[in-house]
């Protein structure tokens, strides 16, 4: 089955980790009857975990276990569910990984990147995984990024992080402040706004997007008195963009910087670093970020948050996150993405 765009999209969602939160909020995030108006989801997972997690949620969803996508109702009221593992009762507890979850947990990424490379489904929307479970599960990867990158023979991808009021790409992800410098270079930085602008035009329909660029240092390094790397580094990858074209401007002091981005000034901010583009976008969108990977052949959302293992199963974690990566893929796949 091909995902035909005069309908609504088939959003396949992962289950994450069942012992993390991940099932609950997916209780949660299907009672809402507006997703069903956007998308048709299937949850990719188990079906041995969604009877206890409709029962601590109290929900009166019903479950339709498929085989394909093709074979889903997709109706309110019930949830169809792709079974990739079947854990033992009693084997999955709560807040605890175990190389046998993880391996579930791998299991329902790779199958959905799988069905989104051949059409099957028209995006992936994806729940917490945790990198001490992948590495129980023996993979090779730290995250769902970085894995479905592989998958997909993608070596040219960023992370934005999406939100109504801000948008932020990064440059470097997960690795020290110390290194962060000594990553950067000019093709990556220039890199890094290509993808984004192409993001931006055939993800979320802005015709000719403006995309502002932090500086590393205090102030944008004050013409090198606070840091080099303004001149030398990413204010040459500037003069290349504008010469391809792009609409861009920077390197800007960040400190300022945010404030006019969330006033709508710019349609995105490439950030230096995690933190640099992690906190303002939390501070705005903590419970209804989206992670979202840019420059995949697929489209691939996800959560803004973890596992949270320590609440985990206790039925008081919020779906907001959640809802707002299956509406943020069903958008982006009407937007035009080619599959």
């Amino acid at each position: 089955m091909n995902f035909q765009r005069n309908k609504r999209p088939v959003i396949g969602i992962t289950m994450g980790d069942p012992v993390g939160i991940g099932p609950e909020i997916l209780v949660s995030a299907l009672e809402d009857p507006d997703l069903y108006e956007r998308c048709r989801p299937v949850v990719i997972g188990d079906p041995a975990i969604m009877p206890s997690a409709l029962t601590l949620k109290h929900s009166a969803l019903d479950r339709n276990r498929i085989e394909s996508p093709e074979q889903g109702d997709y109706r309110h009221g019930t949830i169809d569910l792709l079974a990739l593992s079947a854990l033992a009762p009693g084997r999955a507890r709560p807040g605890v990984p175990t190389a046998e979850t993880g391996k579930a947990m791998l299991s329902y990424i790779t199958a959905a990147v799988d069905l989104a490379v051949r059409g099957d489904i028209a995006a992936v929307a994806t729940c917490p995984i945790t990198k001490t479970a992948l590495k129980m599960a023996e993979s090779e990867f730290h995250g769902h990024t970085e894995l479905i990158a592989s998958r997909t023979g993608t070596d040219q991808y960023a992370m934005m992080l999406a939100g109504d009021t801000l948008r932020v790409v990064l440059v470097t992800i997960h690795i020290p402040v110390a290194e962060v410098p000594g990553q950067l270079s000019a093709e990556k930085i220039l890199d890094t706004i290509r993808i984004t602008d192409n993001a931006l035009k055939t993800r979320f329909n802005i015709a000719r997007p403006l995309i502002a660029v932090a500086g590393l240092n205090p102030h944008a390094g004050e013409e090198s008195m606070f840091g080099r790397e303004e001149a030398e580094i990413i204010g040459p990858a500037l003069d290349s963009a504008e010469k391809e074209g792009f609409s861009v401007t920077g390197p800007l002091p960040p400190d300022t910087l945010f404030y006019h981005a969330a006033k709508g000034k710019y349609d995105a901010v490439v950030c230096m670093y995690h933190d640099q583009g992690l906190i303002p976008f939390k501070m705005l969108h903590f419970e209804d970020g989206v992670n979202t990977t840019i420059g995949l052949p697929i489209i691939r959302t996800s959560v803004d948050h973890g596992t949270a293992y320590d609440i985990a199963w206790q039925g008081t974690a919020h779906a907001t996150s959640l809802k707002a990566a299956v509406k943020l893929a069903a958008a982006q796949a009407m937007a035009g993405e080619t599959l």
